[in-house]
């Protein structure tokens, strides 16, 4: 039996990213803080499919013992795809910003992120039709104000899994390495990182994308042979790519 582990699955583009492998009949491994969230996202993918098993997997990846703890948890399954969602912002200037926030954004977004996929890495690198995903940022290739540090996190993101993913390509590895690179998408990071307790995109935001929405530009990417999907800052379309770092072989 093989899985799909998404970490961050409580809300967002992590919820509907579970939702949208279960259409696909996958097995679930959902990772998030907030229990009880988990909970309610594998009652609705069982109302899909009660056939599917959803395994809960409560882990606060800001914590570097969780983080390991998390995946010796998971040697017991058959990890077919790993999604490193998890992850959240801070809108504010660099000189302003609340450090012990910021030093927790960097142990999520980097730390936790860079741990999994090595490990990940590791254990599947030779497996057929493995694949890891992880989601950066239209953030990950540009920088905007009072985002620096976010930006700077996603482009070590980015940086970090498109060398990883030519790095085994260049060593014959069949596990497959890729992007998701959303824009300004309708989820919870607005609130987060701006510390709001709630927050309208339809009134304060002129273009975004549901997480619905990226849920499925997600499933494309993994439905491509291409390392990068990526949101047009522009355009706000979709569009399939290869690397954009430069990436010198030693061969």
């Amino acid at each position: 039996m093989k899985y799909t582990v998404i970490t961050g699955a409580s809300s967002g583009i992590g919820y509907e990213a579970a939702m949208a492998f279960a259409t696909r009949g996958k097995n679930l491994i959902v990772v998030a803080r907030r229990e009880n969230e988990l909970h309610k996202l594998k009652d609705n993918i069982q109302r899909i499919n009660a056939d599917l098993d959803v395994i809960i997997k409560k882990a606060d990846l800001s914590e570097s013992g969780q983080v390991h703890a998390l995946y010796e948890s998971l040697k017991d399954y058959d990890i077919e795809t790993f999604v490193n969602n998890a992850g959240f912002g801070n809108s504010s200037s660099v000189a302003e910003q609340d450090v012990t926030k910021t030093e927790k954004m960097l142990r999520v977004n980097i730390e936790a992120l860079t741990t999994l996929s090595t490990l990940y890495a590791r254990d599947y690198a030779d497996q057929q039709g493995a694949q890891l995903i992880n989601v950066s940022s239209d953030l990950g290739y540009r920088i905007v104000p009072n985002a620096v540090t976010y930006a700077a996190t996603k482009f070590y993101v980015s940086a970090f899994t498109e060398g990883l993913a030519q790095e085994l390509q260049d060593n014959g590895a069949r596990l497959k390495v890729k992007i998701l690179a959303p824009s300004m998408t309708e989820t919870e990071f607005v609130k987060t990182a701006r510390e709001l307790d709630d927050f309208s995109y339809s009134d304060n935001v002129q273009k975004f994308h549901t997480a619905k929405e990226m849920a499925q530009f997600m499933l494309e990417l993994y439905d491509s042979e291409k390392v990068l999907g990526k949101v047009n800052s522009d355009t706000y379309e979709f569009e399939l790519m290869d690397p954009v770092f430069q990436y010198t072989s030693r061969k």
